[in-house]
Formats: structure tokens, C-alpha cells, sequence
């Protein structure tokens, strides 16, 4: 592979729409909708790859895929309940960089950057500046999973780590990959959905290496069947062939993907290409957001129409993550609604 073909995805992101007057020039919104956009904008910019504004359809300000990048007037509402730090991960660091709140797991911040803003991101106001290791310190990670024999699982996050070069990345997980007690890694990405090239050969080849030496898990962040065009398709049968095993969460967004037809649709379309649904989040309490969240009462409605609808292993898991809790809680369907 070419220099030049290895950088087509970072002058892809390189080239990411950035400002709201941006994107609202592309996207031909209303006058109104721009004014209400700069506020938020300062609060928490505007980030999302020509990929993933070209399937928008132009003026919808009702198109699911704007929704989840459209700053917002109500993102600086304070709303009581919701905070900078809803799962409290600063009590959960015993090292830069590392987050440890579940037995058996830890989670890296391998990255500060992500390839698209999603406005409902429970992490818009962690402080990645004041955690996320330099190249000189990631061996106070390395050292503090390694003291831990209980640690079977690594988890990288961020930010995303596929913000990461391939060269960046594959060291860190090679790396990783000779703790003894660790067993499987976990990629938790959302690029492969926002930024298709970024799954390139390079990236193919060398995760293909890497899974014939340690269990490898890729975990996508799909909200809406729209998401999936065919360049992502395309991206994920790339990542299939090596033989990792996919999964994808979706988070329960108010006016995006909140109607059984929805959720239907994406658990259809997901398995179509080979990934499995694996979790439907309720929205976490994040200052910023709460405009996009959905009761538990109504989630649960619409799991046990889909229930109906579809084969079970189709039907994702309904959880909520709730700050100091030693796993995610899994939503009972059948008590009563409260």
C-alpha cells in the first residue's frame, strides 16, 4: 500500500465539517436553526465526516442522522439530575488513563479524539487533557493492569481509539496483548459507522494478526439503520473477514430512533451484515443531553413490542448504567413499569 492511499482517511477527518455555519450551509437548514447552534457549538463543537453528512438528507431537520450531531438551544438548559460526570469515572482511575469500575474488565482511554461529535455523549465533559497518557506514560498503565491477575479483559475507548494511526494503535494492543492474564481485547469504536476508510488494509491486516494471537472484540455505536450506507457495509464485511466478533450498542435517543419501527429496522439491517445487537442503553444523565432521553417506563414498552416482532437473538438488551454500580443493570421486562 501507498503512502498516499494510507492517508486517505486522515485527510478525510482532516476535512470534517467543524462549524455549525458549515454545517448548516451543506445541510440547507432553516436561519433559525443555524442562530440556535452557536452556543452549543462553543459548548461542545461540531464534529462529523463528509461520509456521514452525506447521508443526510438536505433540509430534514427531522433526518435522525442530524439529530445526533445538531447543536442544540436545550443543551444549556440545566436540568436537575444531570451532570459533567454522570457515571462518576473520576473516582474509578487508579491510573492516568485507565478506567477499572467492573471485576475482570478495564477500560483505556487510548484516544481524547473521536472521528463525530454525538450530542448525547456522556463523556462531552471529561477532562481528556488532564487524563489521557503522553507516550512516556502509558508504562503507569501497562504497569497497573499487569499488578492486577484479575484484569482478563482490556477495553479501548476514549474518545475512539481508531483516531489512532495503525501504527499507534497495533503497538498499544501488541503490547497489551503480552500481559499474561489478559485474554481478550475490546475495541469500543464508533469510526468504522462515521469514517469507513478508516478500516483499511493496513488496519485489516494487521488486526488479523493480532486476533490469531488474543481474542479480539469490536464493539460499533449504531443508533439508526441510516447510519449503515453501503461504504459501511463495505468497512465492516473488511473487518468480518479476519474473524473478530461484532457487536453493536445503541443508545435510546428521544426523536432518533425511539418507535419499535426504528429499532427494528436496525437490528435487521445490523445482523444483514454480521453484527450482532448486543446493547440498548438508556441515556446517561450527562448536562447537555437531557432533551434526548427516553423513560424507562417508555423503553420498556417498546422492548416488549419488539420482543414480538423479532427473533430473540435479534432483540438487544436493555441496560442502564448507574455510577458506583459493579455492572450495568439489565432492565426486567416483565415487572411493572416504574
Amino acid at each position: 500500500m501507498t503512502s498516499q492511499a494510507k492517508k486517505i482517511w486522515q485527510q478525510e477527518l482532516a476535512g470534517s465539517v467543524k462549524t455549525p455555519d458549515m454545517l448548516a450551509s451543506m445541510l440547507q437548514l432553516l436561519p433559525e436553526q443555524q442562530m440556535a447552534m452557536h452556543d452549543a457549538h462553543q459548548s461542545f463543537p461540531v464534529r462529523a465526516p463528509l461520509a456521514w453528512i452525506e447521508r443526510i438528507n438536505k433540509g430534514d431537520s427531522n433526518d435522525p442522522l442530524l439529530r445526533q450531531i445538531l447543536p442544540h438551544a436545550d443543551e444549556l438548559r440545566y436540568v436537575p439530575g444531570f451532570t459533567d460526570d454522570p457515571l462518576a469515572e473520576s473516582a474509578s482511575m487508579p491510573s492516568r488513563g485507565v478506567l477499572h469500575k467492573y471485576h475482570g474488565r478495564a477500560l483505556l482511554i487510548a484516544s481524547p479524539a473521536c472521528a463525530i461529535h454525538c450530542r448525547y455523549c456522556f463523556r462531552r465533559h471529561f477532562p481528556y487533557q488532564e487524563v489521557t497518557p503522553t507516550t512516556e506514560q502509558w508504562q503507569q498503565a501497562f504497569s497497573y493492569l499487569e499488578s492486577d491477575v484479575d484484569i482478563s479483559e482490556v477495553i479501548l475507548s476514549g474518545g475512539d481509539p481508531l483516531t489512532l494511526n495503525n501504527e499507534r494503535l497495533f503497538k498499544l494492543m501488541q503490547r497489551l496483548e503480552k500481559i499474561p492474564h489478559v485474554r481478550r481485547l475490546r475495541l469500543h469504536t464508533r469510526t468504522p459507522v462515521a469514517l469507513p476508510s478508516r478500516v483499511d488494509q493496513e488496519f485489516v491486516e494487521k488486526l488479523n494478526q493480532l486476533q490469531k494471537k488474543i481474542k479480539t472484540v469490536v464493539v460499533l455505536h449504531v443508533n439508526h439503520a441510516n447510519e449503515i450506507d453501503c461504504d459501511v457495509s463495505d468497512a465492516i464485511c473488511r473487518i468480518k473477514k479476519t474473524g473478530i466478533t461484532l457487536l453493536n450498542q445503541t443508545v435510546l435517543l428521544r426523536n432518533v430512533n425511539d418507535s419499535v419501527e426504528a429499532l427494528e429496522n436496525l437490528s435487521e439491517k445490523l445482523f444483514s451484515i454480521d453484527v450482532l445487537p448486543y446493547y440498548l442503553h438508556l441515556l446517561d444523565k450527562v448536562q447537555g443531553a437531557a432533551h434526548f432521553e427516553v423513560d424507562k417506563a417508555e423503553a420498556i414498552d417498546l422492548m416488549m413490542v419488539l420482543r414480538k416482532k423479532l427473533p430473540g437473538y435479534l432483540v438487544p438488551k436493555l441496560v442502564q448504567e448507574n455510577a458506583g454500580d459493579p455492572f450495568k443493570t439489565m432492565i426486567d421486562l416483565s415487572v411493572a413499569k416504574a
